[in-house]
């Protein structure tokens, strides 16, 4: 009995969660269609997916635990660097962080219907394969600077196949941006959210669970050269694992329904026969 409950309890869970999710993008995609029109209303789209990401995460019932360790001013552009474990991570950065930020996703997601051409025009896209992809987009995320809009990016380049336990290496991109910039680098460590929603091939799994964002002290880059770019991603790179806990490693179980015991079913069986119960070894 209480498999069959946990089992009902995943599943009318993901249900929920799914229906809070896709609800408020319904209700509010006419409106994303007309502020995507002109580049002078995206700061207004930007504001409306960060009020959709706080709703969802609100009605999904989850605590979220918000740490900043040192606010920047509200002026000051910089590059957000954060592990990849799990697709919620841009609705939990939307939440996590404050201003209007543009965040650099894998192109698949422009793929995306109906959310996909949006934010392939509101954010900067890249398909990590081609090199003129991500010379375009690094050239896209220095404008943004230029004109005090954050930058989002994902290290990583992926979804990590050890979420919360180890994160693949990072590409050095995100820092030779930061420096030719001159703007800081602010880790971003989210340890708990593979523990929400896993990335299962095949499947959606979704799990209660809290989750945790921890804003690093911004690193300055004040001074840096390019040279300096592969020190500053390995320091970022140890302040976002130094979140990381061993008994948060690894990604929840899949629900499913219990199997009847098929060594007591043969047992009850013979005695209703009158014989004697199947020995052990006569039952796989």
């Amino acid at each position: 009995m209480p498999g069959l409950l946990r089992f009902i309890g995943h599943r009318l869970y993901t249900t929920w969660s799914t229906f809070w999710f896709v609800l408020p993008f319904v209700v509010t995609y006419p409106l994303q269609l007309v502020l995507v029109r002109k580049p002078a209303w995206h700061r207004h789209l930007h504001q409306l997916n960060r009020s959709w990401s706080i709703f969802i995460i609100r009605m999904w019932g989850m605590p979220v635990d918000v740490v900043i360790k040192k606010p920047l001013p509200p002026t000051q552009p910089c590059v957000y660097v954060a592990n990849h474990s799990s697709y919620i991570d841009i609705p939990l950065l939307f939440k996590a962080i404050p201003g209007f930020l543009n965040i650099v996703g894998k192109s698949s997601l422009a793929k995306v219907p109906l959310w996909g051409p949006i934010f392939g025009q509101v954010y900067i896209t890249v398909n990590r394969e081609s090199a003129v992809s991500r010379g375009r987009s690094i050239v896209q995320a220095r404008k943004s600077l230029a004109a005090g809009r954050s930058v989002v990016i994902f290290p990583e380049g992926t979804i990590s196949t050890k979420p919360g336990e180890e994160m693949l290496p990072f590409k050095v991109g995100a820092f030779q941006l930061a420096i030719s910039a001159g703007v800081p680098v602010v880790p971003v460590s989210m340890p708990l959210n593979h523990r929400f929603l896993p990335d299962v091939e095949g499947s959606l799994r979704v799990r209660y669970s809290p989750l945790r964002v921890v804003l690093h002290e911004p690193i300055p880059t004040t001074g840096l050269t390019l040279e300096d770019a592969d020190a500053l991603k390995q320091q970022a790179y140890n302040a976002i694992a130094s979140e990381f806990r061993p008994e948060d490693a690894g990604i929840p179980e899949a629900s499913r329904l219990p199997r009847p015991n098929l060594r007591h079913k043969a047992a009850r069986q013979a005695q209703r026969a009158g014989s004697q119960p199947l020995p052990s070894s006569s039952v796989s």
